[in-house]
């Protein structure tokens, strides 16, 4: 490529006196002041002249820094000159054996690389990624080897959200610390290969021992590592953590920072000072398609996106063959070049010979051609990035977990696919390689120096040296000095005593005629729960800025919002008794306008249990709409997580929520939690119900210890809540009971499923029928058809696997089977949600359901519109019983007339 021939032109520059004019401060001072800016004129003089430019930034930054430390104002650089944030002299001695890690290394490379290409010879199409890890490991392998500390005896151990495509290194390194054997890597992505196998990324589900955090949905690792190292100092102001402060590092690709999740929250990280945060973003310039900027520099970007933000920035760019050179440039030139060269051009370099660079980079100044006159093409070549250079890696390292009062990012350039030679070393294609040819397997081979014969080289066999080899010792050494392996997933939270059932008699009472919401009624249970002396303080309230809209905010004053600087002002409602009460040790997560970050609180609690050795008990409320449909990929990853808690979907329905809208209305959030296989969806309509699940979802997930979370559906319509009938409890957990008998007497039997606030509808609807068609419908609560549909499924699978044995039947099919009549589902849902469980009810189950956009309007108008309102509820029992030849076709069509419902009205999923 070409130098632009402008460029070409451009004169180097002066390393005269500075050009730009001294200004003197006008003051009686100001001969002073002038002698000052002349001195320090000559001393940057002298530094440019004799240690190069390099130096020279940096002194210029330690000044500026000197000067912010002394409480003087400057305005704050947000990007830096191309080139590594520390300097050579300033790095430290590296404490470990260069050798003996570079061997170690070499090896897991090797196994890696082996572990995807065996796994798609054999299977051609499970895939898998080399390229990625080869381009991270000298990354990992200096964390391994010095800074990151396992959870062994009584120290937490750091939590590391691993870079996901780089799983095959995880594996290759958990292989030569024996922790996996041949068999595993062998099964690489075979999860159900006999012995078991390999999950393709980190999936605490699948691998519950293993790993932590799941990290492959781009932009989630990030995020959730932020709330993480919050979470981290919550439960310490909170008093249930002490000791040495783990670390919470984060490997991210420089591509995944273009997903909105990875850089949407960084502020929250230095607003809270979470120097216990690192994160380190392999800058290997390259995405699955391309160059991550080919245009432009994805480091200088990211470095003013973080500083910007509050963060204390690491540049890792160059390795340490470049200084020498950096040293001897005296004209800036070589500064001036890396700062002109684009990503693309990065990218190019490092997949030609050395003349290339030689010509292209270097030759676009002859005084840079001069500078690397001494250097052979190969020795160009092989000038390393920053990224590959343990020394300069672990003095980032040690940087950043010295750092105090913000977090710190490492910005380390790396080549992708580095080592992988012609087979994807820097090239686009480098992502998706997933096989070499026998050529190729040899030089990576020879380039790693791997114990691996002539004869075998090309079967591609694992290596793992003896144990009482001088690189097994070292490694397993290094991992016990630094408090055992990683990662690993170990669950030690002692059980916590629940509450009986009993204790919450008071709401199986009722209401009376005092009329409340199935919210409220929640926000009384949990105001309960947080008074019990037992559980009460593991309970963590998540609210993303909603308190007040679900009546929550009587919590402000009784145990406060978790802020680590505590209330540094006086409120504005303070003289009101529910201010807004900001306190060190406060129990709430106030989160603000965040579904991403309030998940991701939700789920570092909710793993609380596995990764900090206590329990405790997540309560996220919020509006429903704004839950799975904005979010439901941290929700979906919450079960691969095995977070445990409860998720609150306020404001539901799309009908009961009125006067909002379209964008808030939700009659969904049912469907999309049945997706997801651990989750418990319940859609309560009473008090009672709330507190029956509440009481057994706390005790199945804290006492039992089952991997399952919560969902309840909660609506702001107010009406009376009636007393517990008589042994329903049972049903309430399976997902149906009847409620509510129909009249006595009649000539026709019908029954009526209603789920939340609109089973008054089907209430009212068996009046109607009652007094004006003769008809006895039964009023049954549908608290979840999830729940329903996954046990009729697992017994009619038993059934069908096993045809010879006596049959098997559902909770729902034992059940319905004694029942008389024709079955009508109604709810604030799309039809969808009860239609789950359609196929298993005796003859049919015909529904009701708000499918369409919402609108505004009063709930009267919008129940009729979606037709689910009782008139609608009567026309659909009576059409049902007219199908079955129950009653004659001309009954329905009368009372359409006599219930005033318009029969050309709309379509409502059409308009």
């Amino acid at each position: 490529m070409k130098a632009d021939a402008k460029e070409q032109q451009q004169s180097a520059p002066s390393t005269g006196r500075l050009e730009t004019p001294v200004v003197s401060v006008a003051n009686k001072n100001g001969g002073e002041d002038q002698r000052w800016l002349d001195s320090l004129e000559f001393l940057l003089e002298y530094v440019l002249k004799n240690q190069g430019t390099e130096h020279a930034a940096q002194v210029v930054s330690k000044l500026s820094k000197r000067l912010r430390e002394a409480g003087i104002k400057l305005p704050s650089a947000i990007s830096t000159p191309y080139v590594n944030t520390i300097p050579p002299e300033d790095e430290p001695e590296y404490p470990g054996n260069r050798e003996l890690e570079r061997r170690i290394k070499s090896l897991t490379r090797w196994n890696a690389m082996a572990m995807v290409v065996n796994a798609n010879r054999e299977h051609a199409g499970l895939g898998g990624h080399i390229s990625t890890y080869a381009s991270s490991a000298t990354l990992y392998e200096v964390g391994f080897n010095h800074f990151f500390h396992g959870g062994d005896g009584d120290r937490l151990g750091d939590l590391i959200y691993f870079q996901g495509h780089a799983s095959p290194g995880n594996y290759a390194r958990a292989f030569l610390e024996r922790r996996l054997d041949e068999h595993h890597l062998q099964h690489f992505r075979q999860e159900l290969a006999e012995g078991g196998g390999l999950s393709s990324y980190p999936h605490p589900y699948l691998m519950p021992n293993f790993w932590q955090f799941p990290t492959v949905s781009m932009g989630l690792g990030p995020i959730m590592s932020i709330y993480q190292a919050r979470f981290n100092r919550y439960l310490r102001a909170r008093g249930f953590v002490s000791g040495e402060e783990p670390k919470v590092w984060c490997f991210v690709g420089d591509g995944e920072s273009d997903e909105p999740e990875t850089l949407g929250a960084l502020t929250l990280a230095s607003r809270e000072n979470l120097d216990n945060l690192v994160w380190v973003v392999n800058c290997n310039l390259q995405r699955l398609d391309g160059p991550v900027r080919g245009n432009g520099k994805i480091i200088q970007e990211l470095e003013a996106a973080f500083r910007g933000a509050g963060w204390n920035v690491i540049k890792v760019i160059w390795g340490s063959n470049w200084d020498r050179l950096l040293r001897a440039d005296k004209t800036g030139l070589l500064t001036k070049r890396m700062d002109e060269a684009v990503d693309g051009d990065y990218q190019k370099y490092s997949v030609e010979p050395g003349s290339y660079t030689r010509k292209h980079f270097f030759g676009k100044y002859p005084e840079l051609l001069e500078l690397v006159n001494g250097l052979t093409d190969d020795q160009i070549h092989k000038l390393v990035r920053g990224g590959h250079d343990p020394q300069k890696v672990y003095a980032a390292f040690k940087a950043a977990v010295e750092h105090k009062g913000a977090p710190t990012v490492i910005l380390a350039k790396t080549v992708k696919g580095y080592g992988l030679g012609e087979a994807g070393e820097g090239r686009n294609i480098s992502h998706q390689q997933k096989k070499l040819n026998e050529k190729e397997l040899r030089e990576f081979r020879e380039r790693f120096e791997v114990p691996i014969s002539d004869e075998d080289v090309a079967q591609t066999p694992f290596y793992r040296p003896p144990l009482d080899s001088p690189e097994t010792k070292y490694l397993l050494e290094q991992r016990k000095k630094l408090g055992g392996f990683l990662p690993a997933r170990v669950v030690r939270a002692p059980k916590i005593e629940i509450p009986p059932l009993s204790e919450f008699a008071d709401t199986f009472k009722g209401s009376g005629q005092t009329e409340a919401s199935t919210t409220m009624a929640f926000v009384r249970l949990l105001t309960q729960l947080l008074r019990n002396n037992k559980i009460g303080k593991h309970i963590v309230p998540i609210i993303p800025d909603e308190a007040r809209t679900f009546g929550m905010d009587a919590l402000f004053r009784q145990i406060g919002i978790y802020a680590p600087k505590g209330q540094l002002y006086e409120p504005v409602d303070s003289e009101s008794l529910l201010y807004y009460h900001e306190t060190k040790d406060g129990q709430i997560l106030e989160e603000g306008i965040t579904e991403a970050g309030s998940m991701s609180s939700f789920i570092a609690a909710g793993t609380a249990y596995a990764n900090q050795g206590v329990n405790m008990i997540p309560f996220y409320i919020y509006y429903s709409m704004f839950g799975f449909q904005r979010i439901g990929d941290l929700m979906w990853l919450a079960g691969d997580i095995k977070a445990k808690g409860f998720l609150l979907g306020a404001t539901a329905g799309r009908t009961s929520l009125n006067g909002e809208g379209l964008q808030h209305q939700d009659g969904h959030s049912q469907l999309m939690a049945a997706t997801i296989p651990t989750l418990m969806a319940y859609d309560p309509a009473f008090a009672y119900e709330i507190a029956v699940i509440v009481q057994d979802g706390i005790r199945r997930m804290y006492q039992d210890g089952e991997d399952v979370f919560y969902y309840l559906s909660l609506y702001n319509e107010n009406y009376p809540m009636p007393p517990m009938p008589q042994g329903v409890e049972e049903g309430i957990l399976k997902g149906l009971y009847k409620f509510r008998k129909g009249v006595e007497g009649k000539k026709h039997k019908a029954h009526i499923f209603g789920s939340g606030t609109i089973i008054r509808q089907a209430l009212r609807a068996q009046e109607i029928l009652a007094e004006r068609y003769d008809v006895s419908a039964d009023v049954w609560s549908a608290t979840s058809y999830k729940l329903l549909k996954t046990d009729v499924q697992r017994v009619s699978r038993w059934n069908m696997l096993h045809p010879t044995e006596p049959r098997r039947k559902s909770y729902l099919e034992t059940i319905l089977e004694p029942e008389k009549g024709v079955f009508v589902a109604v709810s604030d849902n799309i039809k969808l949600v009860p239609d789950q469980i359609a196929p298993w009810v005796p003859g049919g189950l015909d529904t009701l359901g708000t499918d369409g956009f919402g609108r505004s309007d009063t709930r009267e108008n919008l129940r009729r519109f979606f037709e689910i309102d009782a008139e609608s509820t009567v026309i659909a029992t009576l059409y049902s019983l007219a199908k079955k030849g129950e009653i004659e076709m001309k009954l329905v069509a009368q009372a359409i007339k006599d219930l005033k419902v318009d029969p050309e009205k709309v379509y409502p999923l059409t308009v």
